[in-house]
């Protein structure tokens, strides 16, 4: 019996590649439960050309924080709302508070290389040696 070869892949995680039924067993919720979250906005899968619900890694990890916070914490899907919309805005002010302070720091680096150039060394005068 010939060995199986064992053939990986790497996909980027934001691509939809699972169908619902996939992406459903994955996040260990029923089908209908994803069409719920979607209608309300909570999740976006993709779509393939004919209309097809393609569910991509991170979308499965989100439906798994939603159900965490569900079960666990026992918010309502209002409640979940508000939750992801404020981690999704956290996450886009960490960005840019990020690309803030690369620019600061370019912007120190350039301004401290002009003052190499520009620093002078000033030595006070001696005084006149006394006259005997």
């Amino acid at each position: 019996m010939a060995a199986r070869r064992r053939i990986t892949a790497k996909v980027a995680t934001s691509r939809g590649v699972f169908m619902i039924s996939v992406a459903a067993e994955l996040a260990e919720m029923h089908p209908q439960t994803l069409r719920m979250y979607e209608a309300r906005g909570l999740i976006e899968p993709q779509r393939s050309p004919k209309g097809t619900r393609l569910y991509s890694q991170d979308d499965v990890d989100r439906l798994r924080r939603i159900q965490e916070m569900t079960t666990e914490l026992g918010l309502n899907l209002a409640g979940v709302e508000h939750v992801l919309r404020l981690e999704d805005e956290l996450r886009r002010m960490r960005a840019r508070m990020d690309r803030l302070e690369r620019e600061l720091r370019e912007e120190i680096r350039t301004t401290h290389k002009q003052y190499r150039r520009d620093v002078v060394l000033y030595r006070q005068p001696q005084p006149p040696a006394p006259r005997s």
